[in-house]
This record gives structure tokens, sequence and C-alpha cells, in this order.
């Protein structure tokens, strides 16, 4: 915590952003020479604004000592610029962020081929088919994905990763310990436990508008390159795509309706020659098999296919994935007052591979994740992902302790 606290410090000086925290460390060598110097060695520094002067003047560390109480309590790890596991590609970006808050396995992000996939909260069902699709597809090729929780594209990026087996990195505009939007619970849980969670926001920050376009450039400053699917003219995905040209990453587009307004933003950059148009993970993939000829998969055709109704099947879980009618009909679930029920068999199309079998080995009443993961023999966070697509779409329920339960119908004719 010696080190650690003036760390906390400076990333928390209220008027003191990243670019001027690195210039600072920059200059003094560490944050504890900051926190000890005086007016006239900050003037030294070339700070010369009289709201960053006055903020370097709080020298009160209780706001620090609480953060990494809270850090301690709730398993988040830091990681500050001068760290030798901070990402060199992060690091490099104009204004990188001087702690990094982490929940859990971050990655060598220098060594991995990260690829963001970002668009619009409203996005149409083919944008939401297409994103699952592509980080699917970038995730069984060896990509590694990464984007922000936000709903809509964000979310389902996350999902395909997820389905895919893969570790996929969510960065966030709150604190680690705040789940938004709401919705996202499960999925930030599992993102934590399979792939890695990362913010610049101490815990509890609530979300802020300004903390978002923020977050963009995070998310793309990880990245080897960032795949906008459906923006719409104004979005949050153009300032991430922004920051990627400015940090002189690859931006790709998935080209979308001409007469869809969620369209309008991302079809403007493949119009003004910004993008790449792609229409599948491995057109994303091509660009780096030279520069990371050890990590990517040099054909991912045979590692998926599609349906007629275009969504991915994973073949690799068929033979576990029992058909519903050999199922017993009479189902009871718990609470039966409580619950709107839905018939899954009138839904079968809807649900993947991996969705089919977590379903096939759940009872009527509640089951542990545990249980499910070795009734299913899929991967923990293959079966963490179905979980929470099945209760994205309203077929299946959490209850306490991290069981489960169907909605189901118990008798539709």
């Amino acid at each position: 915590m010696s080190v650690l606290k003036y760390w906390l410090w400076l990333s928390t000086l209220h008027g003191i952003g990243p670019r001027t925290a690195k210039k600072l460390i920059d200059y003094f060598g560490s944050p504890k020479d900051i926190y000890f110097a005086r007016e006239k060695h900050y003037a030294a520094a070339g700070i010369s604004e009289k709201a960053e002067l006055k903020a370097l003047e709080d020298k009160n560390l209780d706001r620090a000592s609480r953060i990494w109480r809270d850090c301690d309590e709730l398993d988040i790890r830091l990681l500050t610029i001068q760290d030798a596991e901070y990402p060199q590609r992060l690091l490099n970006i104009y204004d990188p962020p001087t702690v990094l808050y982490i929940k859990g396995r971050l990655p060598v992000i220098d060594e991995e081929v990260v690829v963001a996939m970002v668009g619009t909260r409203g996005a149409t069902p083919y944008g939401l088919r297409v994103t699952e699709r592509l980080a699917y597809e970038v995730t069984k090729g060896g990509g590694l994905i990464v984007s922000g929780l936000a709903e809509g594209i964000d979310t389902v990026a996350i999902l395909g990763a997820l389905r895919a087996g893969g570790k996929p990195l969510a960065v966030l505009g709150t604190g680690i310990d705040v789940y938004y939007p709401p919705k996202n619970k499960l999925l930030q849980d599992d993102v934590a436990q399979t792939g890695a969670l990362i913010s610049e926001y101490p815990p509890g920050t609530l979300p802020a508008r300004s903390n978002f376009p923020a977050r963009n450039r995070i998310i793309s400053g990880v990245s080897v390159g960032v795949t906008i699917i459906e923006a719409p003219a104004k979005s949050g995905a153009l300032i991430t795509a922004s920051r990627a040209m400015e940090q002189g990453r690859d931006v790709f587009v998935v080209p979308g309706n001409i007469d869809s307004p969620a369209c309008q933003g991302s079809n403007a950059l493949l119009k003004e020659n910004c993008a790449l148009a792609v229409t599948s993970g491995r057109d994303i993939l091509r660009e780096y098999d030279a520069a990371y000829p050890q990590k990517l998969i040099a054909n991912t055709e045979d590692l998926m296919t599609v349906s007629a109704a275009g969504q991915l099947k994973n073949p690799e879980n068929t033979a576990t994935a029992v058909p519903l009618s050999q199922e017993s009909t009479e189902k009871v679930v718990d609470k039966t007052d409580e619950l709107e029920y839905i018939d899954l068999k009138e839904q079968l199309e809807n649900l993947s591979e991996d969705e089919l079998s977590v379903v096939s080995v759940m009872s009527s009443r509640e089951m542990h994740i545990d249980d499910i993961i070795d009734l299913s023999q899929c991967e923990p966070s293959r079966v963490l992902s179905a979980l929470t697509a099945l209760e994205l779409k309203g077929y299946a329920v959490s209850g306490k302790g991290r069981r489960y339960s169907l909605i189901i119908s118990k008798d539709k004719k």
C-alpha cells in the first residue's frame, strides 16, 4: 500500500487528467515525488493551469486508503503505467490511464490479437445476429474480443465470444463493482470469471455521461483493430472509431442497410474510405496473419456452421444435446405464481447447441451451476454463456447461490 497510495492519490485528483498525470510522472519519476513536490516544482514540470495547481495542493490520502481497502475486499487488482504488466499497446496512446482496475485474468495484451467490437445500443436483429457470428468466428480463429458491455452490439459481442469458449475483455465506464446496465449483471460476472473486467474508475464509481467516451479510448487502445457493427450518425461507436484512427489502429465496418438509421454512421465510414468492409471474422483476422502466425488459425470455416436461419450452431456439442421432445411434459417450477411461462419447444429454433445442451440437463426445479456443468459436460465458460443467453432471452431465471431454473410451459397445446 505504501507506494500504491500515491498512485491512487494522483489518479483520483479532481482536475488532473491522464495526460497531465503522465506528464508529471515523466518529469518527477514517481507519484510519491509528485505528492511531496511544491508549486514551484510543478511549474518547472510545465504545470501552469490554476485548476491543476490547486488540485495538486490536495494532499489528503483518505480517499486513496479507502479505494485500496475496497479493492482488497472485492479482489480487484491494480496496474499502474509503470508496472511491467501494463499493456505497452495502451501505454503508447496519447492519454493512457494512470491506473487500471482489473478483475479476472488479464492476458498479455501485447501478444494477443485483440479485436474490439462495438456498435449501437438500439441494434437491429440483423446487427445482433452478425455481431454474434463475427465474435464467435474471431474467437474460434484465435482472436480475443473486447467490448464495453453496453446494451445491444457490445453485449452480443461478449456473448458470442463466450459461446466460442473465449476469454473476452470488457472495459467499463463505471467501477468494476457497479453493474451497468443492471440487466447485464450475470454477463459481467461471467466475464470476470472467464476473462477480465477493466476500468480506470475506482470501485463505487457510478455511471456518468463523460465516462463512456473516455472508456472508448481504452477499448481501442488495447486492440489491434476496431470493428463497428451498426452505428447511427451520432454514436459512441463512432467515437471509438475516431480514437482508433488517432491511435493508428485498424477500423473495420460491417456494411449495413442503407435505409436503416442504425447504419448511417458506420456506412459513412465505408463511404469515406475510413474503414475496411468485412463480412466474416476471417476477414478481420486475415489482416494479422503475418504479425501473429502462432496465434491465429488460418481457416476458420471448419470451426462453425451457419443454420439456414442464419444463427450460429456450434458443432462441437451436438452429441450432448438431447432432443427436447424426449423430456417429460410434466414440468414443475417453484413459485409458479411469480413467473410468466413460455414454451421452449416453440422457441427451439432460437436456441444454440450450447443452450440446448444446458436446457436438456436442467430439471424443473432450481439447479446449482456446478451440477449443470457436470451433467452437460460442457466447458464452464460455455455453460455460463449459455445460461446468461437463456436468461436474456427470458427462458431461464437465476436464484440465490448461483442456482438456475427454466421457465417452461407446464401444459401447452
